[in-house]
């Protein structure tokens, strides 16, 4: 099999995992960039900082809690715009809880954030490779981790609940997190257990997406920030915590 053959043959899995010290992220970006197609129209957050991604999230949600929406990039026009290729400004690493839908939370459209949700928000390989995919490839600005008040995942991680099926390996995922951060459930603190644990678990998860090779050197590179968030559910509010 000739060389080109064999280039061809390389997954999108396999560039990811490699990371960026070994290809570095313009080389995974090249890899990927054929599959990649630039939107019909130039949209306007696709030259943001770091900085001012998480500007536009923070202010997009204070119009959604000051029941102020402006339903950004909604219509049909938008979606015909991002139908061949996407730009999203950020990504969210979100929980998979029905109550935290991430695009309304934050007041945006089709294609301006790229999420990634699963009970916890915790960080697993499969969740690192698709945000580094999305910073690398698709050229994210931030990455948010948000967790939310009242997690159930959290709350069993707390109780070291017995559970069914695979849900305990989130339970796994997040009691690191946890461990020696906060009292007992029922114990007197500044704060309630549960709040403090899923916020706990919440920078804990930040410090593991840092760890990857890939995202670490568009962090150095500062072209992107990996931060924490806290949703509350009675409010619509979102606490950045890092």
């Amino acid at each position: 099999m000739g060389s080109k053959n064999q280039s061809r043959s390389v997954s999108r899995r396999n560039l990811l995992k490699f990371g960026a010290g070994v290809l570095g992220t313009s080389a995974i970006a090249a890899g990927l960039s054929s599959e990649i197609l630039t939107p019909r129209r130039a949209i306007a957050t696709e030259n943001l900082t770091p900085d001012q991604a998480i500007d536009v999230l923070i202010e997009g949600n204070r119009r959604f809690v000051d029941r102020k929406r402006k339903y950004p990039h909604q219509d049909f026009v938008r979606l015909t715009e991002v139908a061949m290729g996407q730009k999203p400004f950020a990504a969210v690493l979100g929980c998979a809880d029905s109550r935290v839908p991430t695009e309304m939370v934050f007041d945006q459209g089709l294609g301006d954030l790229f999420v990634c949700r699963v009970a916890g928000n915790v960080v697993t390989d499969e969740e690192v490779g698709s945000l580094e995919y999305g910073a690398a490839v698709l050229g994210t600005k931030v990455i948010l981790v948000m967790g939310h008040e009242r997690c159930g995942a959290v709350s069993a991680a707390l109780k070291g609940a017995q559970v069914p099926g695979k849900i305990g390996s989130l339970i796994e995922a997040i009691r690191p997190a946890i461990a020696g951060k906060v009292g007992s459930v029922g114990s007197k603190e500044a704060y309630p257990p549960l709040e403090a644990a899923t916020k706990a678990n919440v920078l804990y998860q930040v410090e593991k997406l840092k760890t990857s090779p890939v995202l670490a050197q568009l962090i150095q590179a500062g072209k992107l920030k990996v931060i924490g968030a806290y949703y509350d559910l009675d409010t619509g509010t979102v606490t950045r915590l890092a």
